[in-house]
């Protein structure tokens, strides 16, 4: 149909008197009158579209099936069905269904009608009809019915009944049995009430309640009666008696099962999340509540990024749930900072995967992240070993002129364990690796710094000199130096502007910025944290580097004299072997340039670097 014939369908439909409903043969709900909307209480507002059978009970779901079935291949189906109101008021109704035809005469689907019968029921029919036309529908959904006359004291069980409460068919029942079979306690108490209840004052009822059949087994059931009239008098009760054990033990399955699943999520080492498809979380893991602070899942259920972590940071991780919700392509082992609102960062290797439904549509992702920071630390340490001793050895290159044979091996030897382990990936062979790197590089270094870097500083004249920019080379080195930096809680005042430069050999000079910030840690004072301040002045043709510390300080008058020499120590530091300063003087000196030094004990130090500005 085109869209106008389709409206003025659906608009006809919705005002016909008699209940009735158009769904298509995907048993989805095409149109209704708003009759039929207004019986079974449905709100007409997103009601097309959806599935018929969601609208129902469960119980009753395939029952319905295999009528709606039956009817896209011709057949008309009758029957009569009871429902309860949200009121609690229990209606009775005929339903027929019929094919759909369109204009090809070709089955499009199935045309549902009703027909609210309930007072005639309670006027007209006798209990033994309905019982027979319900009973199909009972064996399916396990409901059986039952009648007691009042007058009579007669009570009557269905076969369903019967099968129920596992009796003999030749069992009859009375009021009194049929209440002890009730389990002792709030059950058969709240069955007797309701019984006395429904005799006496006309009042229906509808309880789920536990008995205990003639085998001895205990059910669960929901019992259910009412009143009927005759002159104004309560005459007879019916009612219904429906086993819904597989129902509760099911639901029982389904919470030990939803309790295992989140035993397992809580115990996994790392944070679990889902989200829906606004970035919402909708279930997250102890390791998640644990990193964020809370004591309850609870409290992050419906909480989107921007709730938790900083704008830009959650910003990124809504682009990266977009991207994953509308490509159902997961980003996996994506190395994130994550930025809580307090401003702590953690590194986190996360995975996001599409979560998927029943149809393919995506509704929504399924989070994990594992917290690598400390991973980062250890490979940041690593990297700045790696770093500082590849500038030892790029100064055992620059001397090798003069190197021997079995210094040209120790530096194959060294660069060949570098190598190793840059390219390993299993952590003990790391370590392996890494304890024969140290090993190799205290012997290279007792080698090299007490003969080579002497005989090349003081031999070498030849050395070219370029303008380099002072504030990148400190940068450079505080990155080499980073993890050792912020092990020792380091603080860097780098007052130096990028615009000063300064002629120099590019290596000498971060090898001077290097021992003069080493230096400035190891004799550190016990009482406070390092503080470094690096800052430039220029005096005619040179420029004067600057660096002040907070340490322990030199006693000047006891060894100002001694401060540069070679094997010259001042405390007791077991990582000194005298020879950074004497290193560092012969360098600046090769430059054609000059250091001093100024201290005070306790207070800290101040070196002055003399860098010639013109040659």
């Amino acid at each position: 149909m085109k869209a106008t014939e389709t409206y003025t369908f659906n608009y006809l439909v919705r005002q016909l008197p008699q209940p009735i409903a158009f769904i298509n043969s995907s048993f989805e709900l095409v149109c209704a009158s708003d009759s039929w909307l207004d019986y079974f209480e449905f709100s007409p507002h997103g009601i097309e579209g959806k599935k018929i059978l969601d609208l129902f009970d469960q119980q009753e779901r395939k029952y319905w099936q295999n009528c709606l079935e039956n009817c896209l291949t011709g057949e008309r189906e009758f029957g009569i069905q009871h429902k309860v109101s949200n009121i609690g008021k229990e209606q009775w109704f005929e339903w027929t269904n019929v094919p759909w035809y369109d204009e090809r005469e070709n089955i499009i689907g199935v045309i549902l009608q009703i027909n609210d019968i309930s007072k005639r029921l309670d006027q007209e029919i006798k209990f033994e009809k309905l019982e027979s036309l319900l009973k199909d529908q009972s064996e399916i959904a396990k409901v059986g019915t039952w009648e007691y006359d009042i007058d009579k004291e007669h009570l009557f069980w269905s076969d369903m009944t019967k099968k129920i409460h596992e009796v003999p068919n030749n069992f009859e029942p009375t009021i009194d049995n049929a209440i002890n079979f009730y389990k002792q306690g709030h059950s058969r108490n709240t069955i007797a009430m309701l019984s006395h209840n429904g005799i006496h004052r006309g009042e229906s009822w509808s309880e789920k309640l536990q008995l205990v059949t003639w085998e001895g087994h205990m059910k669960w059931v929901v019992a259910a009666g009412k009143p009927l009239y005759k002159d104004g008098k309560v005459t007879r009760l019916i009612g219904t008696l429906q086993d819904i054990t597989e129902q509760i033990e099911q639901q029982n399955k389904t919470k030990e099962s939803e309790q295992l699943l989140r035993t397992l999520i809580d115990s996994l080492p790392l944070n679990l999340y889902i989200k829906d498809t606004e970035s919402r979380k909708v279930l997250v893991n102890k390791s998640e509540c644990d990193y964020l602070g809370v004591t309850s899942a609870h409290e992050l259920i419906g909480k989107s990024d921007f709730n938790l972590y900083d704008n830009n940071i959650a910003q990124i991780s809504r682009d990266e749930d977009l991207q994953v919700m509308k490509t159902k392509k997961p980003i996996m082992g994506k190395r994130t900072i994550s930025i809580k609102k307090d401003g702590k960062s953690t590194s986190f290797l996360t995975s996001k995967i599409p979560l998927l439904g029943l149809e393919g549509e995506c509704k929504g992702l399924i989070g994990i992240s594992m917290d690598i920071s400390e991973i980062i630390q250890k490979e940041n340490q690593l990297s700045d070993l790696i770093n500082v001793t590849a500038i030892q050895n790029k100064k055992l290159i620059n001397f090798a002129h003069i190197v021997s044979h079995n210094l040209r091996s120790h530096t194959a030897n060294f660069s060949m364990l570098v190598d190793f382990l840059v390219k390993e990936e299993q952590e003990s062979e790391k370590e392996r690796i890494l304890e024969m790197l140290i090993k190799a590089s205290d012997n290279l270094m007792d080698t090299l710094e007490n003969l080579n870097e002497v005989v090349d500083i003081s031999t070498n004249v030849n050395l070219e000199k370029k303008p380099l920019n002072l504030h990148e080379h400190i940068t450079r080195v505080q990155e080499n130096l980073a993890a050792f930096l912020q092990q020792n809680k380091v603080k860097i005042d780098n007052n130096i502007s990028n615009k000063v430069y300064v002629k120099a050999v590019p290596a000498y000079l971060e090898s001077i910025i290097l021992n003069l910030l080493t230096n400035s840690v190891k004799y550190q004072h016990p009482d406070r944290s390092p503080k470094i301040t690096l800052s430039t002045e220029k005096k005619g043709g040179t420029i004067i580097f600057n660096v002040e510390d907070n340490g322990l300080g030199i006693d000047m008058e006891r060894y100002g004299k001694k401060l540069f020499g070679m094997y010259k120590t001042f405390h007791n530091n077991s990582d000194a072997r005298g020879i950074g300063l004497y290193i560092t003087k012969n360098q600046i000196e090769a430059m054609s340039g000059s250091i001093l030094a100024r201290s005070e004990v306790n207070k800290g130090s101040i070196f002055s670097v003399y860098f010639k500005d013109e040659d």
